[in-house]
């Protein structure tokens, strides 16, 4: 949880490395053509600082206005890309590289340096609202669905398409509808 001013500049120091991994030439260009990772990057800065305003705003005005207008940015923005996360949902060294239809249930955890590759669905199973915590180190390929009241240990990669219903308890990869263990 982001709680004070120094942690925010660190978290957002850690991801903004993620997404600019180029000179000023390429900043440039790929600002002009509306990148989409500087636009993943706008999100997940708005989201960021939304969290911090989220977790200081009681009893502070100035925080609980900060936080309604940086939600609504937030918001905006995850409109226009097709990704909608809740504050807290994620520890730091988020990775989105692409944009569209992730949805992160407000109830799900998720840890350090997870990496989505786009069209995720990570949430509850319709019959609870218990949603799924995530462990650091994890890679969430494009198309996988991570529902229910799971546990996803460390250091898990899960491949395109799958579908996880199961807890993970082994850190390896993990393929198929329902999502089995795959290799040694």
């Amino acid at each position: 949880m982001i709680r004070t001013k120094k942690n925010l500049k660190n978290v957002l120091k850690q991801e903004k490395s993620l997404y600019y991994q180029y000179d000023r030439k390429d900043l440039l260009i790929n600002s002009i053509t509306s990148d989409g990772r500087l636009l993943i990057w706008k999100f997940i800065k708005l989201l960021r600082i939304c969290e911090y305003h989220y977790n200081n705003k009681n009893g502070s005005l100035v925080h609980s206005l900060l936080y309604l207008y940086y939600r609504r940015r937030k918001n905006k923005w995850g409109l226009k890309l097709g990704i909608d996360i809740w504050e807290n949902s994620f520890d730091k060294g988020l990775m989105i590289y692409h944009p569209g239809n992730i949805i992160i249930n407000g109830n799900a955890k998720i840890g350090r340096n997870c990496r989505l590759h786009g069209n995720n669905c990570i949430g509850n199973d319709g019959k609870t609202i218990k949603c799924p915590v995530i462990g650091d180190n994890v890679d969430i390929g494009i198309g996988v669905s991570i529902i229910g009241d799971i546990t996803i240990c460390d250091n898990v990669v899960i491949g395109a398409g799958a579908v996880v219903i199961d807890s993970i308890t082994e850190p390896g990869t993990y393929v198929g509808v329902p999502a089995k263990k795959v290799g040694i």
